[in-house]
């Protein structure tokens, strides 16, 4: 972690919390960091963004991480995914790429595609209604090719793990 809130990848993101009324907080900085450092395709839950948070001697609680990664989201600086595991999953809102999934509903398994129709699509809906859009989130659930060539008794619904 560079430690400094003039990181160039990061700056965007800290002016869109600025310009919203938002400090750059000790914790808000240190999450928004964690989520830069992830390679691409990465998504972290909240208890592993806080387990990360935990290893690098943080003291942010994890009612802090919840409410953090709700407000980041919020703005539409991170995008919050519901992979029907139970539970979210985050990561760091790019524009440059704007990507959908596809799930596995077997092994969890999850693909990251891009359709740049089904962005604008998104956009156009919210405009036909006068929404202003943040995210707009198409998954497709399925079964991936190993787990269709797996007969069927050892296939096992794992809507609550991660892959």
């Amino acid at each position: 972690m560079t430690g400094d809130p003039h990181d160039e990848h990061l700056e965007p993101v800290y002016e869109s919390l600025r310009k919203r009324g938002h400090r750059i907080t000790a914790q808000r900085e240190i999450i928004l960091q964690i989520f830069r450092e992830q390679p691409h395709g990465t998504h972290l839950s909240a208890e592993e963004l806080y387990s990360n948070l935990l290893g690098r001697g943080s003291t942010v609680s994890l009612a802090t991480t919840y409410r953090t990664l709700k407000l980041l989201s919020t703005l539409g600086l991170l995008r919050e995914l519901d992979f029907a595991e139970g539970h979210k999953h985050y990561e760091l809102k790019q524009d440059k790429v704007p990507h959908q999934h596809i799930i596995c509903i077997s092994c969890n398994t999850t693909i990251e595609f891009e359709d740049h129709f089904l962005e604008e699509a998104g956009q156009k809906i919210g405009a036909r209604y006068n929404f202003e859009v943040i995210d707009a989130q198409f998954k497709i659930f399925g079964t991936c090719p190993a787990c269709k060539a797996s007969p069927p008794t050892g296939r096992t619904m794992r809507h609550n793990k991660n892959p």
